[in-house]
């Protein structure tokens, strides 16, 4: 009876375990298994997202308008550099050399910062071909993200500053004496750098790769991943990052658009006073320039709206939506499609600056000139958009010039640069 009872017990005791080995193995398998997938996700930015978007229209949109981008900048802004240095160091009137304008500082640091947006913009055209995939390392990620947002608002901000230097100069000549001196305007900006720089600098901490699951044929059994840069912040830190994209939407680009739309407009009331003016009304070349100058100040302003103005809404709407405060899966759908397509209007602003200098300059005077003793005191065909010089020229300053027929070439030359309201850039 004894064995037969330590022969059940045997028995009862090995399905018991038999079945601990096989909740052992299940166990060792559950786990190789979560290491395995724990090894494919690397980065917490691997995350499904609610909304399906279809956005490969951008792999071939994006990459030929920044390869355009790219192309015209960098000709054109390092023409405008060349030429510009060229003035200073080989431009000469007998023994001194020709001096800096206010306006050409203002140049220089325009066509600086468009040159260094556009030559971010390879490494994003490698990206957009490679489908959103980054071969060049965190790091690199970083950096290109934060020059295209730096030089983009540094642009915005000289543009402003430009605007501001009109109107102090138009509607107050007088009491801003001071604030035109060379000096005055290359503190201003630097000033604008250290700026823009600071304003932009977070991008550095947010802007970073992650790893992302791609469509296609799986690999090995396991999920298609591939390195992503991302242009805001990964998943888990896009709610941070969204309250610091509208600050720099609202200070890099709404409060400088509403001070130029405000600058220029006071402008262009100045000009209208000038018009009905007794001195202005008996020359008529006086008035059709001016009428001009007021012609011009509304290009430069819708031009600068639409280049700016449909990004940064669009971008705004963007965050505010991805973070979910707002809207659906169609309207998300909708602004993101907005958003890609407007970026490429932001970029052309890098050369869009350096265009208008070519088709307004004046190129009836070349750079090395010397016939015209007075040529020092032109604003050169270096500038884009000749609006609004000031006139320092009194009524019976005018009245003896025209006396004087034997200086009456010489007259008119002064009169047309003297009367027009400023030689600004875009």
């Amino acid at each position: 009876m004894k064995k037969e009872h330590e022969t059940l017990q045997k028995r009862e005791k090995q399905p018991q375990s038999a079945m601990s080995i096989s909740q052992a193995s299940n166990t060792t398998e559950s786990t190789s298994v979560t290491e395995t997938l724990s090894s494919f996700t690397p980065s917490p930015s691997f995350s499904p997202s609610p909304c399906s978007i279809d956005e490969s229209y951008k792999y071939i949109f994006l990459p030929l308008c920044y390869s355009l981008t790219f192309f015209f900048s960098l000709t054109l802004n390092s023409v405008v550099l060349v030429r510009s240095c060229r003035r200073y160091g080989g431009c000469r009137h007998g023994n001194a050399p020709r001096r800096w304008t206010t306006s050409l500082i203002y140049m220089v640091n325009l066509a600086t910062t468009d040159l260094m947006y556009g030559l971010s913009l390879p490494f994003l055209v490698a990206s957009y071909m490679l489908q959103d995939r980054w071969v060049f390392g965190d790091f690199m990620c970083r950096l290109v993200r934060f020059l295209f947002y730096f030089n983009l608002y540094c642009s915005i901000f000289f543009l402003t500053c430009i605007s501001v230097h009109r109107y102090l100069g138009i509607c107050h000549p007088m009491r801003t004496i001071t604030l035109e001196s060379r000096g005055a305007v290359r503190g201003t900006c630097a000033m604008v750098w250290v700026v823009v720089f600071v304003l932009t600098c977070p991008i550095f901490r947010f802007a970073q790769t992650g790893y992302e699951e791609g469509g296609g044929d799986v690999v090995g059994g396991g999920p298609n991943v591939f390195v992503n840069c991302w242009d805001d912040a990964i998943d888990n830190e896009f709610a941070e990052y969204v309250p610091y994209g509208l600050v720099l939407h609202l200070l890099g680009f709404f409060v400088p658009f509403t001070i130029i739309a405000w600058c220029y407009s006071q402008v262009v009331r100045t000009i209208f006073r000038t018009l009905h003016s007794p001195s202005s009304s008996q020359h008529s070349h006086y008035i059709r320039r001016r009428r001009k100058s007021i012609k011009t100040i509304i290009t430069i302003t819708l031009l600068f709206a639409l280049c700016f103005l449909p990004f940064h809404v669009t971008r705004t709407l963007f965050l505010l939506l991805r973070r979910g405060q707002m809207g659906g899966c169609n309207a998300m759908k909708t602004i993101s499609i907005c958003y890609k397509v407007t970026r490429p209007l932001a970029s052309c602003n890098a050369w869009l600056n350096a265009l208008l200098y070519f088709l307004t300059g004046d190129k009836s005077v070349p750079c090395c000139d010397t016939a015209s003793r007075h040529d020092h005191h032109r604003n050169p065909s270096l500038w884009p958009l000749r609006i609004l010089r000031k006139d320092r020229v009194g009524e019976k300053e005018e009245v003896k010039r025209e006396k004087k027929t034997e200086k009456k070439k010489e007259g008119e030359i002064r009169r047309d640069n003297e009367s027009k309201s400023s030689g600004i850039v875009f």
